[in-house]
């Protein structure tokens, strides 16, 4: 299973540099966990630079994929992963969810570097987001 990190699907969208690195996490939608926060993020900065349409087009995309919502159980991981390494509140949902699936997080956020099933990918100066 995979989770993509909201900075992997921006510059999979935008076609940056990276994009070829998330792209079979993305394509695969038989394999794919899409955690609600990380459509919040998506949309939200799709349409600020590409207008509302280019936004719903994302969405769609990523809503193939399995869409999870955020359980009170992944609230409570996600507050404890936040604390342990002292990741922003998405990140932290973003990371508990994929955790909870057992799948492997696709990113360029440098929030996750280091942790364990994350497949990180450092962000060139050229990359979206």
């Amino acid at each position: 299973m995979n989770v993509v990190d909201s900075s992997a699907w921006l510059e999979y969208f935008g076609d940056g540099p990276n994009a070829s690195d998330f792209a079979k996490a993305i394509e695969n939608s038989k394999e794919k966990v899409v955690p609600t926060l990380a459509i919040y993020e998506v949309f939200k900065k799709t349409v600020l630079l590409r207008g509302e349409a280019a936004g719903l087009e994302a969405v769609a995309l990523m809503m193939q994929g399995r869409v999870v919502d955020a359980s009170a159980t992944i609230a409570i991981e996600a507050a404890r992963l936040s604390v342990a390494h002292r990741l922003p509140l998405a990140d932290s949902f973003i990371l508990a969810t994929a955790r909870a699936h057992k799948a492997i997080l696709w990113t360029q956020d440098h929030h996750f570097e280091g942790l364990p099933d994350v497949r990180y990918r450092e962000r060139c100066a050229q990359s979206h987001r």
